[in-house]
Formats: structure tokens, C-alpha cells, sequence
């Protein structure tokens, strides 16, 4: 594709792939317009875990109550048109090269981050197209991000936080809540989901200095589950509402989040109805996905069940083996798992969360991944961590070797979004961008 060379081409305007700023992006910006200003409503979105299905849900929920919705994420699994998403569709192959042209021609030659770059790209497309909302999830923390341009959001939404990209946000959970509240505007109302106290009274600190109202998790609502349903509770009353169509006890809190935003909205576009309706049809993908028919099931027996999910740090794994065991309860069978990570995550932080759950883990190293962590590397952490590993040359031998070992067993291929990527391209047949590795974050 075309924009697969621009794309190559842009990651060499800056010797780094993240240097947190808004100088640079501030520069494009104005240069191209200023589109930030020309935005339909924002619902901001940040987070460590979870923005990414808070987002899917809300999109899913404003879609179902008939609203067209613009969509902002990172990084893509298959390819780069998977970030921008104009009023439901995908953006085309021919308005990205003609918006990454135009950003490269605006910028010359002076130092920005792809990630900068084509998030400025984003907002010209978002702003050329009508719509009635723009869901804007935040690349890497909060504060100095690309996307956190938006003058006045109409929401801000932050979403659980753990220990993740220390070297850029800080050691401690914190020092990262505070980056995360850097998306909180004065006077722009922010929703909070569940998190520990220690995170919950950081954000508070931020949001009170700034004057930005604030809807806490526990506080002004609340969603659990009760009888098979999911509940959700707020100072205007009570909903009764199917579970999301996401598995994992942990969507219970993303639906909360996205479900707390829109109530905040108080857009009476959107019913009650509408909300139940988009819960029922949310999806989003390498988020415990369960892969139907396509190409990976030449190398699974029948009976096989086939799982993705791209959580990728320590946080992460606890609600990913929680998920599969609410599967195993519900329908035992032998659990495999075929793991890869990149070298910036903690991999015994991770795979530890599955000991005396997983019946064996085959690793891989990610390919064509240069920050790949080796299959050899990830068999010692699981060893560390106390589980039975062994080093699979590829996904298809992974697969093959698992349902050898075991009778139609439950495998879930996990551990980096980038992996997911790689699997998804491998089931579908299609053909991935030429950027990957770090260049898509």
C-alpha cells in the first residue's frame, strides 16, 4: 500500500519512537489549521488497561442509538487504517495518503514522532467529517500525549491504572495517575473508573487543582453483576442490563466507565435501550477473542477452542486468567498457553498470574518484532513463575505441539498486542502493514 511507504518515511523525521511533548505537535497543528478546534464533542480516554474496551463499548452504545461516532486508538494490529474510523467506517487508503502527504508537506523536515505526525493527520480527517462524537483514546499516558490538544472535552474518561511504561511516566502508580490526569480540563466533567485509593485520591489531587468535576467508581456509581446481569447505579437510578458481549469479569468496569460517560453526556439521543443494545454488539478485537474459522485452523483438532488477547503487562495479567478461569468453571477443558512479549514488559510479572491454571505454555519469540523478548528468555520466566514452558519455533508448531499434548484443549495466544497482530494477519490471510514493532505505538 501507498501509505505503507509514507509511513516508513515519516518514522524517520525523529531518533525516537516516544519523546513526550506538545511543542511539536502544537507547531503541525497550527500550521495545518488548528483541526483540534474543529472537532465534534471529545470524549477523551486514558488510561493503563482497559481505555481501549471502554471505548469499543461507548462506540458501540452511541452506534446502537443511531449516532455516527469518529474513533481514535493505537497501536493497530493488522494495519495502520485500523486507528482512524470516520462516522463507523475505516478510514480509506486513498484519504490516508492524501492526510499523510499533506501533514508530511506541513512539517518538512523538522523533528516529530510518528505518533504525533499521524495523530495530526487523524484530527484533519475527524475534523472534514461530520459526526456526533469523537472517542480519542490517549497513545502513552496523559499529560504530554499528542492526542491531549483538546481544549475543553466534553468528558475526560480514565480508566484503571497499574505499573506500566515506568521509564516515561514514573516508578510509582502515583507518579503514572498523575500523567493520566494531565487529560482532566477546567471545567470539563472527568469519570473515573475503579482503582486503588492511592490512585483514586492522586487524580482527585489533579482534578480539584484544575476545576475539573469528577464521577468516581464506588462514589457517584457503580456496576457489578447480580443474577447473570449487569447493573449499573448512579444519582439518576438504576439500570438493569445484559452483560457485555466482551468476556472477562474485568468488562464489568469498562462498561462502567463507558456507560458513566455517556450518562454524563446527557444526551437524550441516547436510551436506555440503545445502551443495553450496544453491550450486547460491542466487540473489539485481541480482546479475549475467540477465533472462528480462518486459516489457524489448519494446525488445531477438532474441538479445539482458539483464544487472542493482547494484554501485555503485569496489571493485565490477573484479569486475563481470571477470565479463563470463569471459562474453565463454566466448561473445563486443558489449558494451553502460547505466549510471546516484547522486552520492554515485565514477562514473570505477567505469566505468574497463570500458575496452577495454564497445563503447560509454549513460547515464541514475536515475528519480524526487533524488540521481541526470545522464546528462551520467556521459558525461563515461566519457570521462575513455576509453570511447565517449552520453546515453540513458530505459532503453527505452537498450536500443533499444544494439540498433540493435549485432547482439544482451550488455547489462548497471548501476551502483546503485537503478537495479536501477527496472529490476527495469519488467520485472516491478510496482509499486514509494512510498520510494525515499536513504530505502531
Amino acid at each position: 500500500m501507498r501509505s505503507d511507504a509514507i509511513l516508513m518515511r515519516l518514522l524517520e523525521l525523529h531518533p525516537k519512537i516516544i519523546d513526550l511533548s506538545l511543542s511539536r505537535m502544537e507547531r503541525l497543528l497550527a500550521r495545518l489549521g488548528n483541526p483540534e478546534r474543529k472537532l465534534p464533542p471529545v470524549i477523551h480516554i486514558a488510561g493503563t488497561n482497559g481505555k481501549g474496551s471502554t471505548l469499543a463499548i461507548t462506540r458501540a452504545i452511541m452506534e446502537a442509538a443511531g449516532l455516527k461516532v469518529h474513533t481514535y486508538t493505537s497501536p493497530h494490529l493488522v494495519r495502520f487504517h485500523e486507528r482512524i474510523r470516520l462516522a463507523g467506517d475505516l478510514i480509506s487508503e486513498a484519504e490516508l495518503v492524501a492526510l499523510l502527504e499533506e501533514c508530511e508537506a506541513a512539517n518538512g523536515a523538522e523533528p516529530i514522532t510518528f505518533f504525533e505526525i499521524t495523530t495530526a493527520a487523524a484530527f484533519l480527517a475527524f475534523a472534514r467529517h461530520k459526526a456526533d462524537y469523537l472517542l480519542l483514546e490517549v497513545g502513552l499516558g496523559g499529560r504530554l500525549d499528542a492526542t491531549n490538544v483538546i481544549a475543553k472535552p466534553a468528558v475526560s474518561v480514565i480508566t484503571s491504572i497499574g505499573l506500566d511504561h515506568q521509564q516515561y511516566l514514573g516508578e510509582s502508580v502515583e507518579e503514572i495517575a498523575r500523567e493520566k490526569a494531565g487529560i482532566l480540563k477546567r471545567g470539563s466533567l472527568g469519570v473515573l473508573g475503579a482503582n486503588a485509593p492511592e490512585v483514586r485520591e492522586e487524580i482527585e489531587g489533579v482534578a480539584g487543582k484544575v476545576g475539573a468535576p469528577l464521577k468516581i467508581a464506588g462514589q457517584e456509581w457503580q456496576s457489578y453483576t447480580q443474577h447473570g446481569r449487569l447493573v449499573f447505579q448512579d444519582e439518576d437510578g438504576l439500570l438493569d442490563l445484559p452483560l457485555p458481549a466482551l468476556p472477562g469479569p474485568h468488562q464489568i468496569d469498562n462498561a462502567g466507565n463507558a456507560i458513566a460517560a455517556i450518562r454524563a453526556l446527557a444526551d437524550a439521543r441516547i436510551s436506555d435501550e440503545a445502551v443495553a443494545d450496544g453491550l450486547r454488539k460491542v466487540s473489539w478485537p485481541a480482546r479475549m477473542q475467540n477465533l472462528g474459522e480462518g486459516h489457524l485452523r489448519a494446525f488445531v483438532t477438532p474441538g479445539t477452542e482458539l483464544w487472542l488477547d493482547g494484554g501485555h503487562n503485569g496489571p493485565a495479567g490477573p484479569m486475563v486468567a481470571q477470565a479463563l478461569r470463569d471459562m474453565g468453571n463454566r466448561a473445563p477443558k486443558p489449558l494451553v498457553l502460547v505466549w510471546g512479549m516484547i522486552n520492554t514488559k515485565d514477562p514473570t510479572a505477567f505469566i505468574c498470574n497463570f500458575k496452577g491454571l495454564a497445563d503447560e505454555v509454549y513460547t515464541l519469540q514475536i515475528p519480524d518484532e526487533v524488540n521481541a523478548l526470545s522464546a528462551e528468555t520467556l521459558v525461563e520466566a515461566a519457570h521462575v513463575a513455576g509453570l511447565e514452558a517449552k520453546a515453540a519455533g513458530s505459532l503453527q508448531k505452537a498450536l500443533e505441539q499444544a494439540c498433540a499434548a493435549h485432547p482439544a484443549p482451550r488455547i489462548l495466544i497471548c501476551g502483546s498486542l503485537y503478537l495479536a497482530g501477527h496472529v490476527l494477519a495469519l488467520h485472516s490471510g491478510e496482509e499486514a502493514s509494512a510498520v510494525s514493532g515499536a513504530a505502531k505505538r
